[in-house]
């Protein structure tokens, strides 16, 4: 029987985690309805497991229209109490409510830029970016440089959820960071090698 390959050490032996590890954890994505749908959920696991999240993805996805933006910027306060009783996500009206804002702030934002994509890849120069030294556990960092600039532009043009710890784990989420451990076979000095 083959060894599995070695992983972050974040990641759990859920079959849930490592799929997302495996396919989506640190590959880039420059889809706005992806972005907003990543920073959305990044802003609900706040205080809460990543997989308790995943687990409940779908649930999100169905509960705010597949974060279609202009249709979650349209939701009323009618919609925020039907969301209240929707066992399928985190029942938390000040993360659902931020949803609702984030979706308003993201649609400002389009009259600024092309795009949240084009936006948020600004903070990185427009590619992604690698802790510097040998990644481990032991130096495993929650907030960079640029999640701080990031979070601090996002709140002053309205956004909610989007402290720097939340900021990081989207960027390496989205793959503006890159974040695998230098024993992980994802890290990039591995792919390089293949």
């Amino acid at each position: 029987m083959a060894k599995p390959p070695s992983r972050c050490f974040w990641c759990s032996e859920d079959p849930l985690y490592i799929a997302y590890h495996d396919n989506e954890w640190g590959v880039p994505v420059y889809d706005d309805q992806r972005l907003f749908e990543m920073l959305i959920l990044e802003g609900a696991q706040a205080g809460l497991s990543w997989l308790t999240i995943l687990k409940r993805r779908e649930g999100y996805r169905s509960a705010f229209a597949n974060f279609d933006v202009e249709k979650v910027a349209r939701f009323t306060p009618r919609h925020v109490e039907r969301l209240m009783t929707n066992e399928r996500i985190i029942r938390n009206r000040l993360k659902i409510e931020g949803t609702i804002k984030n979706a308003r702030a993201t649609l400002k934002l389009h009259d600024e830029v092309a795009s949240l994509s084009e936006y948020l890849w600004n903070f990185v120069d427009g590619r992604p970016i690698r802790t510097p030294g040998p990644l481990s556990r032991a130096n495993y960092r929650t907030t960079s440089p640029e999640s701080d600039t990031l979070s601090k532009d996002l709140k002053r043009r309205g956004f909610t959820f989007v402290g720097s710890t939340i900021m990081y784990a989207f960027m390496q989420a989205v793959g503006m960071v890159n974040d695998h451990e230098d024993t992980c076979f994802k890290a990039p000095s591995r792919l390089r090698r293949r």
